[in-house]
């Protein structure tokens, strides 16, 4: 410590020697210093409050139904991005900034003065926005937050209509594009399906299903069938009992024919009663173009015909049944039933047996088609996988188009945000910057500051050695021996007057420095009142 102290005193004693130097220094830059403080022009700020206000009681009411983007994340990106090239240059133009411009350079200028001079602030989660601007003229600052003001609300405006506008258009090209695919989708399985009308099922189902399904409806028609048959040689029988007693030709004939009048399809029937649901519930979804329409319409108009035929056969064979058996009686009652429950098993058995020749060719003809039938399949389930692709698209496509419509419509109606200006443009009458007081001390300390290193820099360039160690420590030298300069009292007295002149020197600066100190203050408060 000790020796760190005798450095200090020994820089310190060598810095006196050459402290009128550092005084005349101290003296220019304070006297620049403070010219500088005050020739700088004052500068005043304008500003304006905004508050955007993001709630709206039509979103929730239309939640689900519009798309409601992030208000409050777009008004605070629009914040941050609303200071920039396009918009300062709009905002030069708007505050006819630009019109003592004689030259590029000067526009360019222009441009980053103002870029420089702007400012936006944010209070947070409050939506509170703070537009300034500072200009040495309070009504072009003035002019320079409304300009702002207004293009920071046309922005969001615009930017949100602009969007939505693109998302519709960008939709429309994709719900044509769709309907387009979708068209050629139908064709093509209208084509197929038409194509391959003979091997493919109208329920949907597969051929092992549909072979499945024409095996058990010929085993049942087989069986009913036989059950006819017994039923028919049961009632024989018991009519040859009868003849004994009597026969009943003429009644039977008049019976048969009344049974034959009455002649039923009942498979047949049912399978057209499910087509015809089948084919009301395809006209409420598809139009009378569309392949599964068209299917069912032609499934439909050949069971009629195929009822009409066996309608006709069974007719036929009723017709021909044989009467020989029925002997000549006067009628009774009982022969008379006998007869009607024989005719009508007859009828019966001739309806099942064209039943079960049908089912039997359905059957063989089922049987022949499998070999085609996986491939066939294949080529049905890929078409309708397309279809249903592009259909399923095709609706959300439009749905998203409807939503997009009522999101626009909902934005025209009630505002992507409230823009509500709380406080006006206005312009403060007093200048903001500069802050000469606390310019006029950092020009006080710089001065004294630039004066003790002028005086440090001269002391370290020409040293000066007071003390023998100090010499024999920097030229690594022996010392032989040191004269010792006397002091007389003219020297004390010429000490004396230096150090007064010195001292005169430094505190008139620190007085300057007080009094323009003490003159600013004054001002200012003068201003304040």
């Amino acid at each position: 410590m000790e020796l760190l102290i005798a450095q200090l005193l020994i820089i310190v004693r060598r810095m006196w020697k050459y402290r009128w130097v550092g005084l005349v220094v101290a003296w220019v830059t304070g006297m620049v210093g403070a010219a500088v403080v005050f020739v700088l022009p004052d500068r005043y700020e304008a500003s304006a409050r905004i508050y955007v206000d993001t709630q709206s009681i039509l979103k929730p009411l239309m939640s689900g139904l519009a798309v409601q983007p992030n208000i409050e994340q777009q008004v605070i990106m629009l914040s941050r991005t609303l200071i920039s090239r396009p918009n300062v240059e709009k905002l030069v133009r708007m505050a006819d900034l630009d019109l003592k411009n004689q030259s590029k350079a000067q526009q360019e200028a222009t441009i980053e003065t103002v870029t420089s001079n702007l400012s936006i602030q944010s209070s947070g989660r409050d939506n509170l926005y703070i537009l300034g601007y500072r200009d040495g003229d309070p009504e072009t600052a003035k002019r320079v937050v409304q300009a702002l003001v207004s293009i920071f609300v046309e922005s969001s405006l615009g930017q949100t209509r602009q969007g939505a506008s693109t998302a519709t258009t960008f939709i429309n090209e994709q719900i044509k594009a769709y309907e387009t695919k979708l068209e050629e989708a139908e064709t093509r399985l209208k084509e197929f399906r038409l194509k391959n009308l003979s091997n493919m099922a109208g329920d949907g189902k597969d051929s092992a299903a549909h072979i499945s399904e024409l095996s058990a409806q010929m085993e049942r028609a087989r069986l009913e069938l036989r059950e006819a048959m017994n039923a028919r040689d049961a009632a024989r029988a018991q009519l040859e009992a009868e003849k004994a007693r009597g026969g009943a030709q003429t009644t039977a004939q008049s019976l048969m024919q009344e049974s034959n009048a009455n002649v039923s399809t009942p498979e047949l029937d049912s399978r057209l009663a499910d087509h015809r649901r089948n084919l009301d519930a395809l006209l409420q979804r598809y139009t009378d173009q569309h392949p599964d329409i068209i299917a069912t319409r032609k499934l439909i108009k050949d069971l009629e015909e195929q009822r009409k035929r066996e309608i006709a056969e069974l007719r036929k064979a009723a017709m021909n049944i044989p009467m020989a058996s029925v002997g000549q009686s006067n009628g009774s009652l009982a022969t008379q039933e006998m007869v009607r429950i024989l005719a009508t098993t007859e009828v019966q058995v001739a309806s099942l047996r064209a039943r079960v020749d049908e089912y039997s060719g359905r059957y063989a003809q089922a049987l022949s088609a499998m070999k085609t039938a996986p491939q066939v399949e294949a080529e049905a389930a890929q078409l309708n996988r397309d279809y249903a692709i592009h259909k399923r698209n095709y609706e959300e496509l439009v749905q998203r188009r409807e939503q997009a419509s009522m999101s626009g419509d909902l934005d025209v109606a009630s505002g992507v945000a409230d823009f509500r200006v709380i406080d006006p443009p206005r312009a403060n009458p007093k200048p903001v910057a500069p802050n000469r007081l606390l310019l006029l001390a950092g020009a006080m300390a710089g001065a004294l500051g630039v004066g003790l290193f002028t005086t440090f820099a001269a002391s370290q360039l020409r040293p000066v050695f007071h003390d023998a160690n100090d010499l024999r420590a920097r030229v690594e030298l022996p010392i032989l021996g040191v004269v010792t300069r006397l002091v007389t009292e003219a020297d004390r007295a010429r000490q004396r007057v230096d150090l007064i002149r010195f001292s005169a020197g430094a505190g008139g600066l620190l007085a300057m420095f007080a009094v323009a100190l003490t003159v600013l203050a004054i001002q200012l408060s003068r201003q304040v009142v």
